[in-house]
């Protein structure tokens, strides 16, 4: 993808031209967390650090969600395969600094998992 017609840049549009410090920082996830830590994602080929901090926590953030959670398509994984996944991709498609520590808080992240699940009362 690529371009100004990809619709995640058609979404970064939509929240341009704000001083709001949260709608600038939606608009780096929406335009940047398809990007790569080693440049082969989209819309720009961001590599490293080039991709703003809250779209690479995004983007793991969302890659741990969907491989945890059950989908149409798919069983949910268990933590452990979804890690291991996440491990080996660590350094391509993850910031390496993020996925230590994603794996460091992760009883954190299960519990926040657990408190905003569809199946639990908030």
């Amino acid at each position: 993808m690529g371009g100004d017609e990809d619709p995640y840049v058609i979404g970064a549009r939509l929240l341009d031209g704000d001083d709001s410090e949260l709608l600038r920082m939606a608009r780096d996830i929406a335009l940047s967390h398809h990007e790569k830590w080693d440049g082969t994602g989209y819309p720009y080929g961001l590599a490293g650090e080039e991709i703003p901090e809250a779209a690479r926590i995004a983007a793991l953030a969302d890659v741990f969600d969907a491989l945890t959670s059950e989908r149409p398509y798919k069983p949910a994984w268990t933590v452990e395969a979804s890690l291991e996944l996440i491990r080996a991709r660590s350094g391509t498609h993850f910031d390496p600094a993020l996925v230590d520590a994603l794996i460091e808080q992760l009883p954190a992240v299960l519990a926040i998992r657990e408190r905003f699940s569809d199946s639990h009362p908030v």
